[in-house]
């Protein structure tokens, strides 16, 4: 006697069905979307594959300088570049930086609103919650189906993928921190007369800095964790190295992959705690 009901059945012609209704009805949208996101990348890519490599060391040792006012830390952040280049990986890594950027950026844009919504709207966290325990907790490869068959395989499905598995942290961190900023800085600001724009801009989003530039971060280590994955669907970059190294079962091709991905988290990372550290000091 059967006691499981047939759920698989309706799930999966269900979820066919909506995709072929998205891509009958709004396969033009998709494709324009489609080509504007890309059209950025490509944009992102061809400055950092075009520009001399001394010309990126700098700017990532002018930038490191910037942010943390230390010499050392300047030439350690170039050096790990250097290193990148050294190890053969230079134009992969450009590829690789270039949709990593894309990718924060558009979590970003989507993120950091959502988390502001979600501090100031009980019922829209409670419903955001769940969606974001889904994208944090579902295997990559099973939205990368739908986001192939809607835009192809390259680098925007890669994009859209590396969004979906990097945006919770900072939607979550920066629903944190406008939750935990004081109530007597919040009262403070009434008192005052401001407005709840005002409120955000000049009280609520300056408390949480903090925890907003620890959810950016986060977002950039995860998009960098996903490389290889993006890779197998023509995304290119480092994470090719590591693919072609699994493919071929060449343990030193994927060593190499390997650390180059290290190197840039690592040199992505400390810039980027440096410079939320020096925005919560204001500046100085």
């Amino acid at each position: 006697m059967e006691i499981f009901p047939d759920w698989r059945t309706p799930l999966r012609k269900g979820a066919n069905a909506s995709i072929d209704w998205l891509i009958i009805n709004f396969g033009d949208q998709f494709e324009a979307f489609a080509n504007s996101l890309l059209g950025v990348l490509l944009l992102i890519e061809r400055v950092l594959r075009g520009a001399p490599p001394w010309a990126i060391l700098l700017v990532t040792a002018l930038l490191a300088l910037a942010v943390s006012r230390r010499w050392r830390f300047a030439l350690g952040a170039s050096a790990g570049m250097w290193l990148v280049g050294a190890l053969g990986q230079w134009d992969q890594a450009m590829q690789t930086l270039a949709l990593v950027l894309v990718s924060v950026g558009v979590s970003v844009l989507l993120g950091l609103p959502l988390g502001i919504w979600c501090a100031r709207s009980p019922w829209v966290r409670r419903l955001v919650s769940p969606v974001l325990d889904l994208m944090q907790t579902i295997p990559s490869f099973v939205y990368l189906i739908p986001a192939a068959m809607l835009f192809g395989l390259g680098k925007v499905p890669a994009i859209l993928a590396t969004v979906i598995y990097a945006a919770p942290p900072l939607v979550r961190l920066t629903e944190l921190g406008i939750s935990q900023v004081s109530r007597e800085a919040m009262e403070a600001g009434r008192a005052f007369g401001a407005t709840r724009w005002q409120l955000l801009t000049g009280v609520q989003i300056p408390l949480s800095l903090p925890s907003i530039m620890q959810g950016i971060n986060q977002t950039t280590m995860m998009a960098l964790a996903m490389v290889v994955i993006a890779s197998m669907i023509g995304a290119r970059g480092v994470g090719e190295t590591v693919l072609l190294g699994l493919q071929r079962n060449d343990a030193g091709e994927g060593l190499v992959g390997g650390l180059v991905i290290v190197v840039l988290a690592i040199v992505l990372d400390r810039i980027m705690q440096a410079g939320g550290a020096r925005l919560q000091r204001g500046g100085t």
